[in-house]
């Protein structure tokens, strides 16, 4: 009878110990399921937590749309031969003459003047032609106007115009390139995607990369992928275009029982919850509960509305989607729902988690006291 009340007082001792040292509050890596849920809409909460199926998928499925405005994708290739201000020119004239030619000296036919700068009003000055508006033509066209003006002194003179490119007909190339610099429009590089290979390519991942491009005072930018599997993205460039290229921003936190507690950036451009998942590691296998899954965010009034199937809702919503990853459907549901930028991927503790915890301290607790006692009882002997 003394062996079962020994054994009784035991037991409910442990009880007593394992409720007290549960109370006291075992370290964690953040809120249980539970309290997720308790702060919920539904229960006097701010957010709303919101089981993802295929409907609340498609509803989220919103990602940052990237591309170039009408003025970019419709401006046509500069031509090769156009002249514009910055340009650098030579000029070359032949005098039909022996004797006391217009523009050399005695007995010299040919004449060159070399390296003649268009001016900022796409003009030039040519010895007895005058002042020529040299911009907005072409080689051809400038050495017909020429040619005409000197006619009238010199007997058939025969021109040549060569141009070569100035400041005005090039473009600048920062960020991860290959070689940053300032590049010339010529003949082979007279789009985005030829002048980037003509910079040596970009030095970052690809599925990562995005190309800015700042005209005046306008700015458009694509991811580099699209831009070489869609040639309406392969904007023919301007005199004065800034090409950056630059890598993809985007980041999401993972918390909780996962590989990795961290600020993660976006390896792709789209990203599942699942790649979200691997990226950081994958779930720990000694502390997450792979029913509770949770990606938090807040969330624009016309997808919330979209999600809840409401028309009320304004301004951002706090949202909590669930994700069992054990649920018949779950590793899919996770596969397909899209984390976005600034979310935050949370995974709680398996119940089981805070059980073993609360045994170890226990334990632990108990194999120090007997460690004092035994120190006591040999201090006392």
């Amino acid at each position: 009878m003394k062996l079962s009340s020994s054994k009784g007082a035991k037991t409910l001792a442990l009880f007593t110990l394992v409720a007290v040292v549960a109370a006291c509050g075992l370290p964690r890596s953040g809120p249980n399921k539970r309290e997720i849920f308790a702060g919920s809409v539904l229960n006097g909460g701010d957010a709303f937590v919101v089981t993802v199926n295929p409907r609340v998928t498609r509803a989220t499925s919103v990602m940052p749309a990237y591309g170039f405005s009408d003025a970019f994708r419709n401006a046509g290739k500069v031509g090769p031969d156009t002249i514009v201000p910055g340009d650098v020119l030579t000029l070359t004239i032949f005098e039909n003459v022996k004797d006391d030619p217009l523009l050399g000296n005695t007995g010299q036919r040919v004449s060159q003047l070399a390296e003649l700068q268009v001016d900022g009003q796409g003009y030039i000055f040519v010895p007895y032609a005058g002042k020529i508006k040299a911009a907005g033509q072409s080689p051809d066209g400038l050495r017909q106007i020429i040619t005409k003006k000197l006619d009238t002194q010199t007997p058939d003179p025969q021109i040549t115009v060569n141009r070569l490119a100035g400041d005005g007909q090039t473009v600048s190339l920062a960020g991860a390139v290959g070689g940053q610099g300032v590049y010339p429009i010529e003949r082979s590089t007279r789009t985005l995607s030829t002048m980037i290979a003509k910079a040596g390519g970009i030095a970052i991942e690809p599925a990562v990369a995005i190309v800015r491009v700042t005209r005046g005072n306008q700015t458009g930018k694509v991811w580099l992928q699209d831009l070489f599997e869609n040639p309406a993205l392969d904007i023919a460039l301007r005199g004065g275009d800034q090409i950056v290229v630059e890598r993809d921003q985007r980041a999401f936190t993972a918390l909780g029982a996962t590989g990795a507690q961290s600020l993660v950036p976006f390896e792709s451009q789209t990203l599942s919850a699942i790649e979200a998942i691997a990226q950081v590691g994958g779930l720990s296998t000694q502390l997450a509960d792979p029913t509770g899954v949770f990606v938090l965010r807040n969330e624009p009034a016309a997808v919330a509305n979209a999600v809840l199937g409401r028309k009320d809702l304004k301004g951002d919503q706090r949202m909590v989607y669930v994700l069992d990853l054990t649920a018949p459907t779950g590793m899919f549901e996770a596969r397909d729902f899209l984390v976005r930028d600034g979310d935050t991927l949370y995974v709680t503790e398996a119940p089981f988690t805070q059980w073993s915890k609360t045994i170890s301290a226990i334990t632990g607790t108990a194999g120090a006291a007997n460690s004092l006692a035994n120190v006591g009882s040999s201090s006392g002997s």
